[in-house]
């Protein structure tokens, strides 16, 4: 006799494992690993390993000790492997992505303590306070970058700078979008796609990133939906601010698209399934604040990468989205009109903010 059991959506309709999943974003990180091993050598090997060391040693570490072991276990030896028990090769996986996705985001120059530090405390602070695996709020990888960035800024120099334009390709914009035409003297649309730029080790080389990306959504590793409606709102927001600024509309867009970590974080970040919302229309929702995020913070932020504060940020709207009584795993129009009705209002702030009336 067949038993159904009642449940919220979403419902698995192949066969998945979390497994599966690990091992596929793994492989669509490679080719990122192997251009960053290649172009920075040593520097981004150290980085790797010490990231990796770290996390997983953070949360390993944290698991072993919240463990209690029971009474009748005597012995020092007997305790330890009760604790050691507890591990599994999850736990070793999971920090190691987020160790990758993190040395990926950085300059290959940072402090080596710095990349231990920031990488042990942003798994920790992120994932392993809130409970450990699947109950983590905030992305680890952008907690330990913010805390490198914030707390060691003097270590972000990026090797290989261009000694015209003076910056990375997105910080040497500076106060006007008007600028973006003569940068593109210096750096080129096809540098920007092939990655002949300084920046994050990993975040450079867009035609990368996109193969990587196409990879996890074929696999289905990774919700498309997520990614599609970040990129298409930033998108649509930078083409109104090149036009308050009467600029160049298509330059400035794809120059904005291929710089910063944009790219990266939107194939590889926001798609995390643990922080991100469970129904197919609040991943739009969810896709949609990030893409105002990141524009609201490039265009008149104090750090021109916004990507990784979009992305904690916007974690934090995740519950929200998700709440029982208002999440809806099916399409309606008020969500439609909902969508719609904030996007032209960003339209409409980002186009007075930069003076175009």
């Amino acid at each position: 006799m067949q038993t159904y059991v009642k449940q919220t959506s979403p419902y698995i309709r192949k066969d998945t494992s979390v497994k599966r999943m690990m091992v596929d974003v793994l492989i669509a990180l490679i080719p990122l690993v192997i251009f960053a091993v290649y172009r920075f050598q040593f520097d981004a090997v150290w980085r790797l390993l010490l990231a990796v060391v770290a996390m997983v040693l953070a949360e390993c570490l944290t698991i072993m000790i919240r463990h209690k072991p029971h009474p009748r276990v005597e012995g020092f030896g007997a305790r330890f492997m009760d604790r050691f028990s507890k591990l599994s090769w999850l736990n070793v996986i999971t920090p190691s992505i987020s160790a990758i996705i993190f040395v990926m985001m950085i300059p290959s120059k940072l402090p080596l303590y710095v990349v231990f530090v920031s990488a042990g405390l942003g798994l920790f602070l992120a994932k392993m306070v809130f409970g450990g695996l699947g109950a983590n709020v905030f992305n680890p990888a952008a907690v330990a970058f913010i805390i490198a960035l914030i707390s060691f800024a003097s270590g972000f120099s990026y090797t290989g700078i261009d000694s015209i334009a003076g910056a990375t390709p997105l910080t040497a914009i500076g106060e006007s979008l008007n600028n973006i035409p003569n940068l593109l003297k210096s750096y080129s649309l096809f540098d920007l796609f092939m990655g002949d730029i300084p920046g994050g080790m990993g975040e450079v080389s867009a035609l990368l990133i996109l193969l990587g990306g196409a990879y996890l959504f074929i696999r289905k590793a990774a919700d498309y939906r997520i990614t599609l409606s970040m990129l298409l709102v930033f998108s649509l927001l930078m083409v109104v601010a090149a036009v308050a600024v009467k600029g160049d509309v298509l330059n400035i867009v794809l120059y904005q698209l291929l710089t910063g970590g944009l790219l990266f974080g939107a194939i590889y970040m926001v798609t995390d399934p643990v922080t991100a919302p469970i129904t197919k229309p609040g991943r739009w929702l969810y896709g949609l604040i990030l893409g105002v995020l990141v524009v609201l913070i490039r265009l008149f932020g104090s750090h021109v990468e916004g990507m990784a504060f979009a992305i904690l940020i916007s974690n934090m709207f995740v519950p929200l989205i998700d709440y029982y009584k208002w999440s809806n795993p099916k399409y309606t129009w008020k969500m439609w009109l909902g969508y719609g009705l904030v996007l032209v209002l960003m339209c409409v702030v980002v186009f007075i903010g930069l003076g175009g009336l």
